[in-house]
This record gives C-alpha cells, structure tokens and sequence, in this order.
C-alpha cells in the first residue's frame, strides 16, 4: 500500500532538470530573511532561552525575545546598511501594532516584506480551516494597508501548514511559500486553486534549529553560512540553486553573537559579485516569468 502523499510535488532528482541562470549570468541567488515576530505576554507559544521553571507569566523568555525588537534589530540594521545588503523581512502583522518603527526602517531601505502570521504565539495547524482563514486575511490585510501593498510570500509561524493551507494562501493572492525545506531551487507546489511556488528556506542555516536547538555556537553558526555559500557557489556551475539564510534578532542580535555574524554578512558583501544577491520576492517572480531560461 502506498504511503500517504502530500499531493504538493512529485519527485524530480536535481540533476535532471531543465537548466536556466538568474539575472546577469549569476547561477546562485542567495537572499537574507530576517524574521520579526512578536509574542503574547504570558500565553501561547515562544522559543525559549531556560525553561520557565513554572513561572507564569514567563517574564524571562518573554523579554529574552522582546530584546530582538528593542535592540538586536537596530544593530543588524546597521550592518546590513553598512554592507549594503537587502534583506526579506518575514514579519508577525503584530509588529505593525507593537513596534510600527522597526518596519519603518526597513520599508525605507526598500526591502520586501513577507507575511509571517499574526504571532508565533500560535501555529496555523492548530486551527480550524475558517480560523486559519481569518489569520491569514487579518495578517495580509495589516500588510496591505502599511505597505500599500500585497505581500507576494509568506511563511507560516512556526512553518505550520493545515492541509488546506497552500489553497487559502493562494485564493488570497500569494504567489510564492518559503515553509518547505526540500530542494535548493525553486518549485511548484500544487493546490486546487492553481499552482504556488516554493522558495527554498533554510533550516540548516537557520539561527533557530541551529543555534537554540542544536546549541551550535556563535562562531560555528557563522561558519555555516560561509561554508554553505562557498560550497553552494560551487555546486551552481551544475544547475542554478537558491540559498537562504534565516535570521531572528532576539538570537543573532546578541552581541557575541553579531561579532560572528558580522564576519559571516562581510562574506556576503565580499561575493557579490559572483552570486544574485537579491529576495524571495524576486526570486520566485524571476522564475515565474523567465523560467528554464538557457545559458
């Protein structure tokens, strides 16, 4: 008997597939996304520095990951201005509400801004199909008005998907998802309202799997990154590939923390030259319209 499939894609090996390059000849598009998220005092999901140790409210965790939008964002902002780099915020609709200046910021750099949910102080999954509806519509439509415009991508909070998730996001305008983590380029995904693109997002380079699960230090993380670009920079002479790199400021914002990743985003400038520095936005809208574009 079969198992049971997800019905989003079929399988298709890396190495058999159509050949195309990114803007200007480059073969690997590499993007920075910050996540912005905000959480409920007291209640709901967050990751988490210690264990509560039974305290309620969970002051510490709570204002461990507060210290992301009141600090650590405004010195990543620094660098990536520094180093002249655009970045994707993925962004909680509750930022606008909490902390409107910090999206300001970035909207005036010029970078996209991804839908990310509400909070992840709660998971998609966990809702019903008209409650996951309504978040969705509440998220995006906090988007809209701020931005003055339609968010193209979105990444659920906590990558939490119901079964109906790529159909509501679809019947809502989104083009393109950054939840699945199973290919280095760009795919379809299937739904019953027509086709969603899949925009690899990392969960490897990723300071939340790496650093707050695997307790992978600061220095290592930033290894990472370089390591990954470098060996993906190789790898893309075969086929054109996406790397991502997934930021969170409550964790990267720390200072011994940003000293390593100071490092990592200065490898970023350094091989500009060579890869499309660019965003998810921009990826999925070059695939969209310019796929399987020959060398």
């Amino acid at each position: 008997m079969p198992l049971r499939s997800h019905g989003r894609y079929d399988y298709s090996p890396i190495t058999s597939r159509p050949d195309y390059t990114w803007p200007n000849g480059k073969r690997l598009a590499v993007y920075i996304a910050l996540n912005l998220e905000h959480f409920a005092f007291g209640e709901g999901l967050g990751a988490q520095l210690a264990p509560p140790g039974g305290n309620d409210p969970d002051i510490l965790n709570y204002a461990w990951r507060d210290y992301g939008n009141r600090v650590g964002v405004w010195r990543m902002l620094a660098e990536f201005d520094r180093l002249k780099l655009p970045v994707a915020i993925l962004a909680n609709s509750e930022i606008y509400h909490y902390c409107p200046q910090v999206v300001d910021a970035f909207r005036a750099r010029g970078d996209e801004i991804v839908g990310h949910g509400r909070t992840n102080s709660e998971k998609q999954s966990d809702l019903s199909e008209d409650e996951e509806s309504q978040l969705i519509h509440e998220a995006t439509d906090t988007i809209q008005k701020c931005e003055g415009v339609t968010p193209k991508g979105w990444l659920g909070p906590w990558i939490s998907q119901s079964s109906k998730t790529p159909e509501l996001l679809k019947a809502r305008g989104y083009t393109y998802v950054l939840d699945w983590c199973h290919d280095d380029q760009v795919t379809r995904l299937d739904t019953e309202k027509g086709p969603l693109l899949s925009v690899p997002y990392p969960q490897e380079i990723n300071d939340i799997p790496a650093i707050m699960a695997r307790k992978v230090g600061a220095a290592e993380f930033a290894d990472m990154i370089i390591d990954q670009l470098d060996e993906m920079l190789e790898q893309s002479f075969g086929q054109p590939l996406v790397a991502g790199i997934a930021l969170h400021a409550y964790i990267v914002g720390q200072p011994f923390r940003l000293r390593h990743l100071r490092r990592a985003l200065e490898h970023v400038a350094h091989i500009r030259e060579h890869i499309w520095l660019t965003r998810p936005g921009e990826i999925a809208d070059y695939f969209q319209g310019t796929q399987f574009r020959r060398k």
